[in-house]
């Protein structure tokens, strides 16, 4: 495989729709992974008139992590691109060293993306990536979820996580930067052993287990080719109540999860016995209410559309994006529209 420009275009296509002049971040550590999806991503984003921004991580965990993250921030500029720094406050913990980074670092860049009001959060896992989590979940004895790898579209809250390198093997990957001339750091925590996932490096082959991979992909081009995006202005959304009725249960269900928890504004979906006392409901023409959200029948006698509002009174710790919206829907397309302030009503 090259890795190109072109190949990227690609490798995005199951990500979209995107708004018009998508403005987007990508998680850097300064290492080729991510330094290579930086610059794939700007790329990206300005021929369709829009902008990408990296987010540097410094964790803090070793006395040179400030001078590289500042280096990658130059580094990056340098090459005309737009980044900011991040930094891990705070205590590091003694043990579980390399989950609490990962976390930390997950939780900082999806909070400088909210604050920002950036849908899309681009991570650079790939195809080795993948087949080191098979692995590590398949010595746990992870169920078949499990075992298919990461997502290569995860959804917090009101943040879009894609992973749009999850098919490209590493040694790609290095062969891009040098193409390109990225320059690169390398993380000595990579080659300590004490860490499961280096221990599991050195066992696994390059970029195995294309099983998973390749069914983790299907499934996510399925989902993709049933996403519509739609504007958001206000802070409600509403859904097509027929092609909604036409769903499947279970995807019938994650809409209605995945509506409710951006309208809602809550740091988790619904929980699962409320969800599904919710869809029941769908069939109905009375209002209710999920996970901070009141869910009104609109249209004629109720039976065009559901409206789903923030309840009276409560404010979302974030705005919703003012971007696309995605629903995963099944068999049709999972319709979803913005609700715009004048069609609220109490």
């Amino acid at each position: 495989m090259r890795l190109t420009a072109d190949l990227f275009q690609q490798l995005m296509r199951p990500f979209e729709p995107f708004e018009a002049s998508p403005v987007v971040a990508v998680g850097v550590s300064g290492g080729r992974d991510s330094m290579a999806l930086a610059e794939l991503t700007e790329d990206w984003a300005r021929a369709r008139g829009g902008s990408a921004l990296a987010l540097v991580v410094d964790h803090g965990l070793r006395a040179e992590s400030a001078s590289e993250s500042l280096r990658t921030v130059e580094t990056l500029r340098a090459r005309g691109r737009e980044a900011t720094l991040l930094r891990w406050e705070g205590a590091k913990p003694a043990s579980g060293i390399q989950e609490h980074a990962r976390a930390a670092r997950r939780r900082l860049l999806v909070e400088a993306c909210r604050q920002r009001g950036i849908l899309h959060l681009l991570l650079a896992h790939h195809a080795d990536d993948q087949a080191e989590t098979v692995a590590m979940r398949s010595a746990r004895a992870s169920g078949p979820a499990g075992l298919a790898g990461m997502a290569a579209l995860a959804e917090e809250c009101d943040v879009r996580v894609l992973r749009p390198l999850l098919t490209v093997p590493r040694v790609a990957i290095t062969d891009y930067c040098r193409r390109v001339g990225i320059d690169w750091l390398e993380d000595p925590s990579n080659a300590d052993p004490r860490f499961e996932r280096t221990r599991v490096r050195a066992e696994v082959p390059p970029a195995t287990h294309p099983t998973a991979a390749s069914r983790r992909h299907t499934q996510e081009r399925e989902c993709a080719s049933d996403m519509v995006a739609v504007a958001i202005s206000g802070d409600g959304l509403r859904l097509d109540r027929r092609v909604l009725l036409a769903l499947p249960l279970h995807r019938r269900t994650a809409v209605l999860s995945r509506a409710a928890w951006s309208v809602g504004g809550n740091a988790y979906p619904p929980r699962r016995d409320r969800l599904q006392s919710a869809v029941a409901k769908l069939a109905g023409t009375s209002g209710f209410t999920l996970a901070g959200c009141r869910i009104q029948p609109r249209g004629s006698a109720g039976r065009t559309s559901w409206a789903i509002l923030p309840e009276k009174g409560r404010n979302r710790a974030h705005p919703l994006v003012p971007a696309p919206y995605f629903a995963c829907g099944g068999a049709a397309p999972s319709h979803l529209e913005c609700l715009e302030t004048k069609d609220r009503t109490s």
